[in-house]
């Protein structure tokens, strides 16, 4: 038996419950995994509240994990036992021990790369090079607002996109996320406890807005996403860490000829020849040091309602893991 949180219906923290389960058999093309880290997530948070209609009743949140391979099913070619992999999927089920994962949703580590380092970003750091190279193509001498930038995803793209050469404006609800902010890489940070993002940004870029805007937040800085955006730039709508975006008449684009967008990573490595390019891409930028999994929260799986209690409440900086 192999200890898991599941839930077995939609509502708060106080849902996810800890039991036993038998993760069977690895078959047909099928891997045992036994989990080393997991990786604390927004979406994880959208599963537990319904908010995200992903997973059948009962199931197990949870969207990255890193961990050792224990056995591998018939088919299989490229793993073997002791092998260590990481992974992000579209479906939930990480806040297991152990599970049975299809060996083709997996990637290698490289060895400089940690389990933590891995489970920690598999997500969020994937997420960041599609916002950055697939959604956007940022460029140097690129001015690009970042909403949420001393979250998870925020400080990566923060780091990434100064890399690249961009103009990086971030925007921070407090001076102490400010300050990781800027460590990070952000060329400024609008503390928004005491300033208006649009205002500031227009003063900061004289008048042309920024060339792309990634807002992970939702309802409450979508408003001042439109203000902030740059005439043909580009809206990138990629969470809804406040509540979803309220209905929205694409007539507001049409002032500035701005583009709007709603990615997910999932239909990006559906493809294993892009999640292959996607997840090396991550693996040189960390190994460069460009990007750092900035690992400032560890839970124990079973933990995982205070955790998410942590992050809602947005009580957490960079990246948290869960430890089975």
């Amino acid at each position: 038996m192999s200890g898991a949180i599941i839930l077995r219906q939609h509502g708060g923290p106080d849902v996810l419950e800890w039991v036993d389960l038998d993760p069977g058999k690895p078959g047909q093309g099928e891997v045992l995994l036994r989990h080393t880290a997991i990786g604390l997530n927004f979406i994880d948070i959208y599963v537990r509240t319904g908010l995200y209609k992903m997973g059948t009743m009962p199931c197990s949140p949870g969207m990255e994990a890193a961990g050792v391979v224990e056995a591998v099913g018939p088919g299989v070619t490229g793993l073997s036992a002791g092998d260590r992999v990481a992974y992000v999927t579209g479906a939930p089920g990480a806040y297991v021990e152990r599970r049975v994962m299809n060996a083709a949703a997996l990637v290698k580590l490289p060895g400089d790369i940690s389990d933590d380092q891995a489970a920690a970003l598999m997500l969020k750091g994937m997420t960041a090079e599609m916002l950055l190279f697939r959604m956007t193509q940022a460029k140097a001498g690129d001015a690009v607002l970042i909403h949420a930038v001393a979250g998870g995803v925020g400080l990566l793209l923060a780091a990434w996109a100064k890399s690249l050469g961009c103009l990086v404006i971030g925007a921070a609800s407090s001076d102490e996320k400010a300050a990781k902010a800027r460590a990070a890489g952000a060329d400024h940070v609008i503390v928004t406890s005491r300033e208006d993002v649009a205002a500031r940004v227009q003063e900061l870029t004289g008048g042309r807005g920024c060339h792309c805007v990634y807002d992970g937040v939702g309802k409450d800085t979508f408003e001042a996403s439109l203000a902030a955006v740059a005439e043909f730039g580009h809206i990138v709508s990629y969470g809804n860490a406040s509540g979803p975006v309220p209905p929205f008449a694409i007539a507001g684009l049409a002032p500035k000829c701005a583009t709007l967008s709603r990615p997910s990573i999932f239909p990006f490595i559906k493809d294993r020849a892009r999640l292959e390019a996607m997840s090396s891409n991550l693996f040189e930028a960390m190994r460069r040091g460009v990007i750092k999994a900035e690992i400032d929260q560890v839970f124990a799986l079973k933990e995982a309602a205070a955790a998410q209690t942590a992050l809602e409440s947005r009580r957490t900086t960079g990246q948290t893991i869960l430890r089975p």
